[in-house]
């Protein structure tokens, strides 16, 4: 696994783990959860990207 992709995973479980902490607040802030909710998509995107790219193409 390249350095790119775990520094990708690893800020992708950090920003599932802010999502977690501010869903269980008392009065969570929406913006906030807004905002991290779209990170964590972008760094889906980038990772689902990377990940593709890098499996090897099969030939019949």
């Amino acid at each position: 696994m390249s350095q790119h992709i775990y520094r990708l995973l690893s800020r992708h479980q950090q920003l599932d783990e802010a999502l977690r902490h501010e869903q269980k607040r008392r009065w969570p802030d929406f913006a906030r959860l807004q905002r991290l909710k779209r990170l964590k998509l972008a760094v889906k995107d980038r990772l689902t990207a990377l990940m593709t790219r890098r499996k090897p193409a099969t030939s019949s």
